[in-house]
């Protein structure tokens, strides 16, 4: 399969900023023992000597750690092993412990093969999860690889599995499109990759003008997620396939009672539009003005029976992806992290940064300064090396950033004063 990326193919950038979230304190108080080597040196003893030593100390007892959660994998209590898995997802998703990992890949792949195998519900979650992070550690080099062809049909088994546990098959669903995009050489494992992904989410029984199941959860909305990333770096010719018969499931989905599986339909929707404009493919419905009107619908609802934040969220992203279909105009956003920042000026971009955004959480900032894998992904080149002083030089100071936010608030007031103003003329 080519190695070319489409989410990368317009240049640098990114979109949608993110707020930081728990899972960032959670991963520092996983890690929280290191502190303890620092705070035992005396300002007589600071120094670049005593600094180099320091952090080598930390990290060797970082290590010694993870070697720990590694071997807790084993044990026999679940509790034990699960405490294991939660460990190492928030020190997998907080730092780039590539090296580490790269000498200890088969002996964490085995363990996480009998998690799968053997664990029930949490546990099986829970491995598919690391088993995403190790492989976003690893690359798509040879390494990479390796670990998603061996535990590739371990994971379709676990997602198929309808006597499975939900959250466990959602967590597959997730890992196999991941592991899939990031790993895959075979245009072989890509293809069948969606079909298994599609079997989730589009049921043989649901098609054009039929109508979609009553329920959707949360592995509905994961397989379509990945089903659409692994549609970024789909090869032309089975891209077309889809794109003549396929994409048709999606429409019945946008009646789906849930809302998230309403937004990530629309958005599907929106990137294979733009994926056949980039082939110069004309994707035509035979029912495109009932399409449109199905989106107008979505983007005006107003039904008291949702709840507000959820009206409010699906009236905003369907108010975009209808402009993108009438227009061909997309919502440009930034992502900021550290000293640099990124576009997401295509569906194909937003897909696949939400993607990432989905697993590694809060910590998707560091894995973009830091990681090579996603920074070639999204064509950021490789990790700005930066010095004490540079770093210091572009922290703002509290007092600066309580005049920013001031002058925020009184230009949000005196915007929000004129429509006020407005609205008491017209009553």
């Amino acid at each position: 399969m080519p190695r070319s990326r489409r989410a990368a193919r317009r240049g640098t950038g990114s979109g949608r900023a993110s707020s930081p979230g728990s899972e960032e304190e959670a991963g520092s108080e996983v890690l929280s023992h290191c502190s303890s080597a620092s705070e035992s040196v005396s300002p007589a003893d600071e120094g670049p000597g005593s600094e180099a030593a320091s952090e080598q100390g930390q990290e060797e007892e970082v290590e010694d750690r993870l070697k720990e959660h590694m071997d807790n994998l084993l044990d026999k209590s679940a509790k034990a092993r699960q405490a294991a898995l939660q460990s190492l997802r928030l020190a997998l998703s907080s730092k780039t412990l590539s090296e580490f990992l790269l000498e200890r890949r088969l002996t964490l792949t085995d363990s996480l093969e009998k998690c799968l195998k053997k664990g029930k519900g949490e546990e099986q979650a829970l491995a598919g999860t690391v088993l995403t992070l190790l492989c976003l550690q690893m690359g798509s080099g040879p390494e990479g690889e390796e670990v998603f062809r061996g535990l590739k049909p371990l994971l379709v088994s676990v997602l198929t599995d309808s006597s499975a546990s939900p959250s466990a098959r959602q967590s597959c669903a997730t890992a196999l499109g991941m592991c899939c995009y990031i790993a895959a050489a075979d245009l072989e494992d890509l293809v069948s990759c969606l079909s298994c992904l599609e079997g989730i989410f589009s049921p043989p029984s649901t098609g054009e003008g039929g109508s979609a199941p009553a329920q959707h959860g949360p592995l509905h909305c994961s397989a379509l997620q990945s089903w659409s990333l692994l549609l970024t770096i789909c090869p032309p010719s089975h891209l077309r396939s889809i794109l003549d018969n396929r994409w048709l499931q999606l429409p019945p989905l946008l009646t789906s009672s849930s809302v998230a599986l309403r937004i990530l339909a629309g958005e599907t929707i929106a990137l294979l539009f733009e994926l056949a404009q980039d082939l110069e493919e004309d994707l035509c419905h035979q029912d495109t003005e009932f399409l449109c009107a199905q989106l107008k619908v979505l983007a005006t609802e107003s039904n008291k029976y949702r709840a507000k934040t959820d009206r409010r969220k699906q009236r905003s992203i369907f108010r975009d992806i209808l402009r993108f279909i009438e227009t061909g105009e997309y919502q440009e956003e930034t992502i900021r992290f550290g000293l640099e920042c990124m576009y997401l000026d295509s569906w194909a971009r937003q897909r696949t940064y939400q993607a990432f955004k989905e697993v590694l959480g809060s910590s998707i900032r560091h894995h973009l300064q830091n990681n090579e894998l996603l920074r070639e992904i999204f064509g950021l080149g490789p990790p700005l090396v930066l010095d004490a002083a540079a770093l210091k030089a572009s922290k703002v100071s509290r007092f600066e950033k309580h005049l920013y936010n001031s002058a925020a608030f009184k230009a949000r007031t005196k915007a929000r004063s004129r429509v006020r103003d407005k609205r008491a003329d017209v009553l």
